[in-house]
């Protein structure tokens, strides 16, 4: 195995964990000190500060005028859509159950490969497809002992179904694009159009913060959001795409719910419970048959 393959697996692992850790971190701010879509101008906009102010590390390309529709399309599912639904989802529900929603991510990449570059689907394949939708769909219609801090767990947990959806669409259609260009590249332009994007959605909430009052608590916890969760995690899988396949990266997207439950339940945010243990078995069971041919012959 190449240096290269090794610190792509490591780069790979390394972005699940900062996922499943983020689940409790980021709720833990939501909405107490920031509202969820001013959360997410914090976090484009500083992710696209950060890719900006690295930028002279990488080399100096010309974005094509054929590959700007695709590079906003990328922007629009990865940078709007997708955190948008994301964080007003996880605003809504507990970290237990977006962890094991957005699990679902190689299904939707699978069901959107299918109808769009007319990958042929087989038969385990659709078992999964239906096996891991039951499980997001138990806890969508059986998690509603909603609290205080999740007021609205079967809307968030629909959220998280769109957010998976759309995180599958971004995979897809940013996939030709790193093998045209450095990670540095598609990073900067991909988060200054974010940032155009969701100005305008989220500007009023990011206005509202008292930010001269907020606890250190609540600081490095968006700066956790900011720097890793976002400017670590969009570079790690970047950079992991260019040297792994689709089927062998997407393994490791079953260590993100198991660090997120792990995580929430020794910090007290969420708890495990019989419909949440159920639907995570079903999400992995049918994950793991979409994505089972596939690492086995081309990992």
């Amino acid at each position: 195995m190449d240096n290269q393959r090794i610190l792509a697996i490591f780069a790979a692992i390394g972005a699940s964990a900062i996922y499943g850790l983020n689940h409790t971190i980021a709720k833990g701010v939501m909405p107490t000190y920031i509202e969820p879509f001013g959360f997410i101008f914090l976090r484009v906009f500083g992710a696209a500060v950060l890719f900006w102010g690295i930028s002279w590390l990488g080399p100096k390309e010309k974005i094509a005028t054929s590959d700007w529709p695709r590079i906003l399309g990328c922007a629009v599912f990865g940078m709007a859509i997708n955190m948008l639904f994301f964080f007003k989802g996880l605003s809504l529900s507990t970290p237990i159950n977006s962890s094991v929603i957005v699990t679902l991510s190689p299904v939707m990449v699978l069901i959107l490969a299918s109808i769009l570059i007319k990958e042929r689907i087989t038969l385990l394949k659709t078992l999964g497809i239906i096996v891991g939708l039951a499980g997001a769909l138990v806890l969508v219609l059986f998690s509603t002992d909603s609290t205080g801090n999740a007021p609205n767990i079967p809307l968030g947990n629909i959220l998280f179904i769109v957010n998976a959806f759309s995180y599958g669409l971004y995979l897809i259609l940013v996939k030709p694009l790193t093998k045209k260009y450095h990670a540095l590249t598609l990073m900067k332009w991909l988060f200054f159009i974010g940032v155009l994007i969701n100005f305008p959605i989220t500007i009023s909430e990011f206005t509202e913060v008292n930010w001269t009052s907020l606890p250190f608590d609540a600081i490095w916890k968006m700066a956790f959001v900011v720097a890793g969760t976002t400017f670590s995690t969009y570079l790690l899988n970047i950079y992991a795409l260019k040297q792994l396949s689709a089927s062998t990266i997407s393994v490791f997207i079953y260590l993100q719910p198991l660090i997120a439950i792990t995580y929430a339940i020794l910090t007290g945010a969420d708890e495990l419970n019989m419909v949440k243990a159920v639907a995570a078995i079903l999400v992995f069971v049918g994950v793991y048959m979409v994505t089972k041919k596939k690492t086995e012959v081309r990992a």
